[in-house]
């Protein structure tokens, strides 16, 4: 494949053009007639965030691979982001959300899981080739690192990676597979959250814990809200920026300690080691901040649009993430594409039955999906797109899909392994 260098490699003019995007977006989204009215009315602004940057990628004008600006939006806005959403977060009640949340999650766990072995044996019925191999170059081995990825995340992908010894070479194309593949299911989500009422009506499902937190988020906003000044925005910024200097000199001295005293964590074939990624701590660090903050003084500062700027935040982290997806690679590799996709489609429909079955609201599936297949940097944007209120539940379930990210795609893999040989 040839490689061929965008046409906007600088960082500034990278982020210029996302944020021309986000722009673009809100102000044809804040049009109240017209064309704008009827396109955002069946296609939600969040996906568009989405999907312009993927387009600016595809046609070759930048590059999430030549550009840090994922990374600063991943490593420090998104931190800022956590505590922001989670200053004004009432405990309790999302507590009370209950035990729907964590059902969807596993059967999101359980999707990933079985999906890849029924997907091999599917695929293999017309076109076995395609999941044959044999040695390093067994397919099933690739695979295995998309398990890793889909229920955990980059830490558990790369522990898998070393775990089934796949081929490095060849590894390019599995990343390829999680790229489309992950970036399409999101797309699809992403989309549903504009159906949500619709899909809500269909699975029956009951709201009333996730709308009782939306109250009281919202009463609580709009009897502390105030005109901002500039002092409350600097303050609003320090408490976001400061927590994501502690996050990182935290998750630094955890991960380090832990890397150089534990070998089960070091070991990167070791079910412990995403323990070792300063990432999994960063993360969960500044969840913790957040939460803390909540119970003191630092709460009423949602009145001057602590969420608000946390949100900012999030649209900048989703356009970023918009940008690793390039439209025209979906046809590189149509065979391992396909695998991917049956097998995201068995997580979807598992998801999709027992959401029915349990009446588990919309939010519950995508969060609980998203928590797996896109981990921290994607979970906590799908629950904020919802409400700002949710982003926590999005980063609680994403740290928890870190945890068994591991045990879930050993498991996983061992199946593919048996499947493939079948």
């Amino acid at each position: 494949m040839e490689n061929t260098s965008p046409l906007f490699t600088n960082d500034a003019i990278v982020f210029g053009l996302l944020m021309l995007s986000l722009g673009f977006v809100f102000y044809t989204e804040a049009k109240k007639t017209g064309f704008w009215n009827k396109f955002y009315r069946i296609v939600p602004g969040l996906l568009m965030c989405y999907m312009i940057p993927a387009i600016f990628n595809s046609l070759g004008l930048i590059s999430a691979e030549l550009t840090q600006t994922y990374f600063v939006a991943s490593r420090y806005l998104l931190p800022a982001s956590l505590v922001l959403l989670t200053i004004s977060i009432d405990l309790k009640a999302i507590f009370n959300l209950g035990w729907k949340a964590l059902i969807m999650f596993f059967t999101g766990t359980i999707g990933i899981v079985i999906g890849g072995p029924l997907a091999i044996l599917l695929i293999s019925t017309f076109s076995p080739e395609t999941v044959g191999g044999s040695g390093f170059e067994a397919v099933w081995r690739g695979l295995a690192t998309l398990a890793g990825s889909w229920i955990g995340g980059g830490a558990n992908q790369a522990a898998m990676l070393e775990i089934y010894e796949y081929d490095q070479t060849l590894y390019g194309g599995m990343v390829l597979v999680d790229i489309v593949v992950a970036n399409i299911w999101m797309a699809v989500i992403l989309l549903g959250i504009g159906k949500r009422k619709k899909i809500d009506k269909w699975l029956k499902a009951d709201n009333t814990a996730i709308d009782e937190l939306q109250n009281k988020v919202q009463t609580f906003t709009d009897k502390i809200t105030r005109n901002p000044s500039l002092n409350d925005l600097i303050i609003i910024l320090t408490f976001a920026f400061t927590a994501v200097g502690i996050a990182h000199f935290g998750s630094e001295k955890i991960s380090t300690f832990l890397n150089e005293n534990f070998e089960a964590v070091s070991n990167p074939k070791s079910a412990l080691s995403s323990f070792g990624s300063s990432f999994f701590w960063l993360i969960s660090i500044a969840t913790l901040i957040g939460i803390l903050l909540s119970f003191t003084k630092a709460k009423n500062y949602e009145g001057a649009g602590a969420s608000k700027i946390g949100s900012v935040f999030i649209y900048i982290l989703v356009a970023t993430i918009g940008m690793k997806m390039d439209l025209g690679k979906i046809f590189e590799n149509p065979g391992l594409i396909l695998i991917g996709l049956v097998w995201m489609a068995i997580h979807a429909g598992l998801l999709i039955l027992v959401a029915k079955l349990i009446k588990a609201p919309y939010f519950f599936l995508a969060v609980g999906s998203q928590a797996n297949v896109g981990g921290a940097a994607s979970a906590p944007v799908v629950a904020a797109a919802f409400h700002p209120s949710l982003a926590t539940v999005g980063a609680l379930l994403a740290v928890f899909g870190y945890v068994v990210g591991t045990y879930g795609a050993i498991l996983c893999a061992e199946l593919m392994k048996i499947a493939a040989a079948g």
